[in-house]
Parts: structure tokens; C-alpha cells; sequence
């Protein structure tokens, strides 16, 4: 029987009946297939030896549904390295998985581009009560009409245990049981494209997790030790036998997007993939998702510790081809200036209005300098880069975590700092990110949370202790208490959202709502233009930034993180309003409908008072119009 095949690896549903398996494993001499539950079940299964160390079978009466597993050697029963469904978990047997039985509706998606979007960070077992795929569906529209325009799902490739962040997962190609089935997770996808959602999946290519993890019983040759992995073993892209290896994640990358129709990818932690092939493996994987999307169009986001910039130019400019990269750099000057805490890996930012200036018109803030931190330089340049290409976020799932308590923002700080804070991330030109629950100003915390065996457990309960040592206050014996088990259920019951706190927390949802609706219909903030903005620092804790638009229809954000300022004299030109008009007030974050205490004009006959703790957009307007406050 001629089998039709999409991936290299994998069991696959053939069109004319029947189930192929295609399973790499060079390391045992024989390979049976063991179906355990179905059609045709028990029995074993020899499977052919195929060239370079693949093996292969063809059973005619296995369906959607069947329950296997491949014995090497005759000694062991294994689950499949790319199991599209493990519904006992990794150490359990995998399921053959049909994906043309899913019935989808968003024929017409042209998918996302990175340019105008606004992310929204969501981790499925914590947003709901529910921690599933379908609960977090149900929940599509509000997000939407909240101004969120691409769900960022982090990882959901199976992982061992009841509870984890996803980021130790071992089936690269079976989203995790907890969440539901493979087809629940593309319903996810296809409603949200409904409400006009793009959604793209959080992937960890740069290692496996400790736990589950039976690679080896089929290759040794999946990793290597030419390299030093943070995490464990370093993934072979380029040493012996990787072609297999890199078909394995080249096949995964291009199956979320075709199978689930997702619209792009997050790359975890991109200075952890090691390859020194003629093509960078990354630069592979952002050419095999644009093909896969088959002219649908694609967001590739990468998180790279060392703020390498190349990894978002054209491969034809010698680039590795992705969209964007997130920008810690601008987390850290934020978390300083709104906590006044610059330790650890803070040290080298100070939290000055100019830091914030300098990133909005140029990315990174270090793109080479020295910084004392790692006793080096870091980063690398990216004048020339636009806007979008990097992600701005005050929030995410490690800096929450990392935070001493792992209390979310407003705890750390004061509401019209925040309030400040958020104005500037929402209408900078970049492409702004929230985690999930920030835009109600969520209460609940957000933990490190894992759940392992015993011996395992202990060991990540020591090293997340170990790692908040590097903050002087949270080393303290009395903050140390405070560090959660990562391993105890209530830890990880504690960070699930109340969604009710949308209503009860209603000033802070309104907030989030009206600058991103700002943000989307202005036309001068929505601009994204390069180059389309210049700012000044006009006194300690305050800055301005000049939004350029066309004919002189431009927009002034005034940013106040400290005490009142008043600027007399005025001496700087970004102040001047456009030929013949006034500047008028659209947005103020001191509104009372948000918690403010209101907004007199900062143009006065006094010259300009910036309010303290305080952030104002305006616009011009006829001078007739204005008055001097």
C-alpha cells in the first residue's frame, strides 16, 4: 500500500485507511510497534529498517484513536519521540491522532504580521480556574475587545507531572493532556482567528526536559556535549547524526503552523541553540514556517538573552530571518525606575527618563557598550531596526516569578507611577506585550511551579532558592521564607486568575482599554513609523515624546515618574505645539475614572506644570479652542 506522507516522523492517518509509523532510531537493531488499544490491538509489530536509521510500518486497520508504543531491542516499550497525543502523559503510550478530523473555520485567516500588534502572554493551566484549552476559548472575545490583537501561548508540548510552566516538556509534538486534546487546542486556534486573534505557541528548542525524556534510547545522537547548556544536554544541530535531529525540529515548527494553523512562533531562549552548521538552525526553522503557512502571514519571535539583533534581519542580508526580539532592557528600566531596586541584574540600569527615550527610538539599550552585570559587553547594534521588532513588556512569566513574593506590579509600586508606566509601554512604538491578567490589574501571583517525582523536585526546590540568592534582599534569611515549593499544588492553584476582578477592578481594565483603543485608532501612535518619534528629558524623573505625523498633526506624550515639575523656562522645542494651534488633551492617566485625581492643562500662562506620577497625550487643536489653564 503507497503511504502519503507530511513529516518524516510520526504516526500518520493515511487517506485511503490506515495508520503509517515513522520512528528515527539508529541506536537499537530492531524496532517493534506495539499497539496496545484499537483496531487490531494487542500485537506486535515488526517495523522495516529504512535508510539512515529511520524505521517504518504500515497497519492497515490502525485508526484516530489507537494506543502504541515502538520496543527496541525486544527489552523496552517506549512512547513515540513525536507523539501527537500522550493521554496518560510522556512516560505513558501515545495515540495515533487524525488532524483532517477537525472541521475548520477560518478558511479566510490571512494570518498576522508583526507590525500593529499588541501580545498578550497567556499560560492555559493558570488563566482560567478551569486550566484548559476550552475554558480559555470561552474567554477569546473579551481579550479581543479589550484591544489584544495575538495570544502568545506558552509552551504547551507535553511535560511530565499534574502542574509546570512548559518550558521542561519532552513531547514536542503533543500538547500537553491537562489542557485537553489535540483538537481542543486547534478549536482554540480557530476561535480565536473569529474574533480576529492571531495566536502564536512559546517553543523550546533549545532543550528537553529532565523527566519523561526517552530520546536516547533511540539515539544518543539527539544531544551532544560540544556545547554547555544551561539546562541539561545541549541539542545536537551540528555535530554526527544531526540531520535527523534537525529534520525532527524542522518538522515540528512547520507542524504547529499547517496542523493547528497557528500564526507564528516564540523561540525560548535562542542563545541556548547551538549550531555552527552552514545554516543557522534557527534561520532553517523561520524558512520552513513561512513555507508552511503557505502565503498566510507569520510572526517569529525570539528570546535572546544576549540581544543579538541579527536574528530578526533578512537571511538575505545575513540575518536568521525572524520578526522580533523581546527587549529585557526595557523590563529592567522600568521594574528600577518604578521600584527604585536596581540589584542583580539590574545593576546596570538607573530607571532615568533617558534610557526609556533612548529605547523608544532605538530598541536595545545596550548594543555593545560594557555593562557590569556580566563583566563584558552586551548586545550587539540595531540602530537600523524598526520599532517592531521589539517586544516591550513590564510584565512576563519569569520577571513576576523572580520578583521576591512573585507579586505582580502594582504591589511593588505606586498606582500613578504604574499608571505612567503603562502609558508609555502601551503608546510606545514598539510592539507592546502583556501578561496575562495585567490588563485588570490581576491579584493573584504567578509563581515558579513544577511538579516532579521526589528526588527531582528536591533538586529544583534547592535551585530556585539558590537562583533568587543573586538579589541582595531576597538572599536575606527572613525574605527566603518566602520562596514557594515549586512542587506544591496550592503553589500553582495560587496563580490561577480570578476573572471576576475584570468588573471589580474595573478603573484599572478601563485604563488598559482606552490607550489601547488610543493606540489602534489614532493614526500618529498607531504610525509605528521609524525614526517617528524624538523625545527630551525635562527635569530628573520626567520626559516628553514628540509623535511625528503628517502635516504637522503630531502627538505629545508627557511622562512624569517623579514629584511635580515646573518647567519655567521651557527651552525645549518638542514642546512648541504645530504652527497656529494648542495642544488639547486626549488621554490622561490622572483621569478619575481610572483612580486618578484629574488633569489640569500642563500648558499654562505659568508655562508648562507636569503632573507628578502622572502621564498626558496630547494633540494639537485650534489655538481659538484652547485656553490656558
Amino acid at each position: 500500500m503507497k503511504t502519503k506522507r507530511r513529516y518524516p516522523i510520526g504516526a500518520e492517518v493515511q487517506p485511503a485507511g490506515g495508520t503509517h509509523f515513522l520512528v528515527w532510531a539508529p541506536r537499537p537493531g530492531k524496532v517493534e510497534l506495539v499497539l496496545e488499544s484499537g483496531p487490531g490491538a494487542p500485537a506486535v509489530i515488526p517495523m522495516k529498517a529504512l535508510a539512515d536509521g529511520y524505521h517504518g510500518a504500515m497497519v492497515p486497520v490502525a485508526t484516530a484513536g489507537t494506543r502504541y508504543r515502538f520496543r527496541l531491542d525486544g527489552k523496552g516499550d517506549y512512547p513515540d519521540p513525536a507523539s501527537r497525543f500522550q493521554p496518560d502523559g510522556p512516560h505513558g503510550s501515545s495515540q495515533v491522532v487524525d488532524p483532517t478530523a477537525y472541521d475548520w473555520q477560518d478558511a479566510g485567516w490571512p494570518g498576522v504580521s508583526v507590525k500593529g500588534q499588541v501580545i498578550y502572554e497567556m499560560h492555559v493551566g493558570t488563566f482560567t480556574k478551569e486550566g484548559t484549552f476550552a475554558a480559555a476559548q470561552n474567554e477569546l472575545a473579551e481579550l479581543a475587545a479589550c484591544g489584544i490583537t495575538v495570544v502568545e501561548v506558552m509552551p504547551v508540548a507535553d511535560f511530565p507531572g499534574r502542574f509546570g510552566w512548559g518550558y521542561d516538556g519532552v513531547g514536542q509534538f503533543a500538547p500537553v493532556w491537562l489542557y485537553g486534546e489535540p483538537d481542543d487546542f486547534r478549536r482554540f486556534v480557530d476561535t480565536a482567528h473569529q474574533n480576529g486573534l492571531g495566536v502564536i505557541l512559546d517553543v523550546v528548542y533549545n532543550h528537553f526536559g529532565p523527566s519523561g525524556n526517552y530520546l536516547k534510547e533511540y539515539s544518543t545522537d539527539y544531544f551532544t556535549d560540544a556545547y554547555k547548556n544551561e539546562w541539561g544536554e545541549a541539542i545536537n544541530f551540528d555535530g554526527k547524526n544531526s540531520r535527523p535531529v534537525r529534520e525532527f525540529f524542522l518538522a515540528n515548527a512547520a507542524y504547529w503552523i499547517e496542523e493547528f494553523h497557528l500564526d507564528g512562533l516564540r523561540l525560548d531562549a535562542t542563545q541556548q541553540i547551538f549550531d555552527a552548521s552552514p545554516e543557522y538552525i534557527v534561520t532553517a526553522i523561520a524558512r520552513r514556517v513561512r513555507k508552511a503557512a503557505a502565503g498566510r502571514q507569520t510572526i517569529l519571535v525570539a528570546e535572546n538573552e544576549p540581544q543579538d539583533s541579527n536574528l530578526v534581519r533578512p537571511a538575505t542580508a545575513g540575518g536568521n530571518g525572524l520578526d522580533s526580539l523581546w527587549n529585557d532592557d526595557f523590563h529592567h528600566s522600568a521594574m528600577v525606575a518604578l521600584t527604585g531596586r536596581n540589584e542583580a541584574y539590574y545593576t546596570d540600569y538607573l530607571g532615568k527618563p533617558q534610557e526609556f527615550l533612548s529605547m523608544l527610538k532605538y530598541g536595545y539599550l545596550y548594543q555593545g557598550q560594557r555593562y557590569k552585570w556580566q563583566k563584558g559587553r552586551r548586545g550587539s547594534p540595531g540602530l537600523d531596526l524598526p520599532p517592531e521588532a521589539f517586544v516591550l513588556y513590564i510584565q512576563n512569566h519569569d520577571q513576576i516569578a523572580n520578583s521576591g513574593r512573585s507579586e505582580r506590579l502594582q504591589f511593588l509600586t505606586s498606582p500613578g507611577r504604574l499608571r505612567a508606566m503603562t502609558a508609555l509601554l502601551l503608546l510606545a512604538p514598539g510592539t507592546p506585550m502583556l501578561f496575562q491578567g495585567q490588563e485588570f490589574g490581576a491579584s493573584t501571583p504567578f509563581y515558579y511551579f513544577s511538579d516532579h517525582d521526589p528526588e527531582l523536585a528536591k533538586l529544583v526546590r534547592e535551585g530556585r532558592a539558590q537562583f533568587t540568592q543573586q538579589f541582595r534582599s531576597l538572599a536575606t534569611p527572613e525574605m527566603q521564607s518566602f520562596v514557594k515549593d515549586p512542587g506544591n499544588p496550592s503553589v500553582f492553584e495560587q496563580c490561577k486568575l480570578d476573572l471576576g476582578e475584570r468588573e471589580r477592578h474595573r478603573p484599572v481594565y478601563d485604563l488598559h482599554k482606552d490607550l489601547l483603543r488610543l493606540r489602534r485608532e489614532d493614526p500618529v501612535f498607531s504610525a509605528q513609523a521609524p525614526r517617528g518619534l524624538d523625545g527630551a528629558v525635562v527635569a530628573e524623573e520626567c520626559l516628553v515624546l514628540r509623535y511625528f505625523g503628517q502635516e504637522g498633526d503630531d502627538r505629545l506624550l508627557v511622562v512624569n515618574f517623579g514629584r511635580d515639575v515646573h518647567l519655567d523656562p521651557a527651552p525645549e522645542p518638542l514642546l512648541a505645539p504645530p504652527a497656529g494651534m494648542a495642544w488639547g488633551i486626549v488621554w490622561s492617566s490622572e483621569d478619575p475614572k481610572y483612580g486618578g485625581t484629574g488633569t489640569p492643562h500642563p500648558d499654562t500662562q505659568e508655562n508648562w506644570r507636569m503632573q507628578g506620577h502622572a502621564a498626558v497625550a496630547l494633540a494639537p487643536v485650534p489655538r481659538e479652542d484652547k485656553k490656558d489653564a
